[in-house]
């Protein structure tokens, strides 16, 4: 049974629960620069991977051999499970590397912080995030194979990660909001509207259904649950599973509050905004932040477009979920959990 509101506390005080325009000009706080020794770690590690011609799609930890740089890779993996929950890591030099070299690197790098999971029925573990001209109006397509503007959401996993190879001619800057301080600021200016937001709505799988399950997911859109706050959103989802005539269906106050919490997200105030470059890597952990992209222009060329690969990843000792999850994330268990999973996924990494 979901919390009702009043067991909730009226303030969050965790390092995750932060302000956008106060993080922002901390970067100490959320961008660590590679140093030439960090770079010739990760590329002798690749190196080694490359070598035994397996898929990338089948590293693990071991697989993936850091001197140093795996201390800070310790340190990243605490900081999203109970610090701030972001970083970025920058100065990759991706300009001189084969695709594939990159993608050993960012899987690799992976690896260190957690086991990664299905991103689509595909059963692809590394994602590319491009405009492909998918159409924003098809009920089943992806908003990131779309130059369109995004809205602040989160994925089905617990931690993602993205890889910048190439930048858009315009545009598509990373937006990130803490839904901790949505959280205290609808404590505190509109707690009439927080009790809707731990009601359960359904949100549209977009056509990769699991065996046995709904075409969408019932999931509270914040979760209170042993003395945590978890967030799981895709507005756009949310509003197209309307679409189905046995999902329950949106009241007006449940809109209300949706609208006001989206309203919150994008107040530049609350949220934080930066320019990914290519080499730059980010981490989020999606239980407590939310993430979005602007829209973009993208360059003529085709060798030139934006380009960002991505990896979902499931993170040992990381919180317990309440058991609803399971619909989306397939397991609640730590460490093995999240993703899309259907009959026909098959776990491998595609490099195009």
């Amino acid at each position: 049974m979901e919390p009702k509101a009043e067991a909730l506390p009226n303030y969050i005080d965790r390092p995750s629960a932060w302000v956008g325009s106060e993080l922002a000009i901390q970067p100490d706080q959320w961008l660590y620069t590679l140093a030439d020794e960090d770079v010739a770690d990760l590329e002798q590690a690749a190196s080694h991977y490359l070598d035994s011609g397996r898929d990338i799609g089948e590293m693990t930890k071991s697989d993936f051999p850091l001197d140093h740089f795996g201390h800070h890779l310790a340190k990243l993996r605490e900081k999203l499970l109970q610090g701030i929950g972001v970083e970025v890591i920058r100065g990759l030099p991706t300009d001189g590397y084969s695709q594939k070299t990159a993608a050993a690197i960012f899987c690799g790098i992976g690896a260190h912080l957690g086991s990664a999971r299905s991103q689509n029925a595909g059963g692809h573990i590394l994602g590319h995030v491009r405009d492909i001209g998918a159409d924003v109006s098809d009920p089943n397509a992806r908003i990131y194979q779309t130059s369109a503007r995004q809205t602040f959401h989160t994925d089905s996993t617990d931690v993602v990660g993205l890889l910048c190879l190439k930048s858009a001619r315009s545009g598509g800057q990373s937006l990130l909001v803490s839904a901790e301080t949505l959280f205290n600021e609808m404590q505190r200016k509109r707690p009439d509207l927080v009790p809707q937001m731990f009601d359960i709505v359904a949100t549209d799988r977009r056509g990769e259904i699991p065996p046995g399950e709904k075409a969408y997911f019932e999931i509270p859109v914040l979760s209170w649950y042993q003395e945590l706050l978890t967030v799981q959103y895709q507005r756009q989802y949310i509003d197209s599973a309307q679409r189905f005539s046995d999902a329950p269906k949106l009241t007006n106050e449940q809109i209300e509050a949706l609208d006001y919490f989206d309203a919150l997200a994008n107040d530049p105030e609350l949220h934080m905004v930066m320019q990914l470059q290519p080499g730059d890597m980010q981490f989020v952990y999606n239980h407590s932040q939310l993430h979005d992209r602007e829209a973009f222009v993208d360059w003529p060329e085709p060798e030139n477009r934006r380009h960002l690969l991505r990896l979902w990843l499931s993170l040992e000792g990381d919180r317990p979920l309440p058991i609803c999850f399971q619909s989306r994330y397939g397991s609640v268990e730590p460490g093995n959990r999240g993703g899309i999973i259907t009959e026909q996924t098959h776990l491998h990494a595609p490099l195009d």
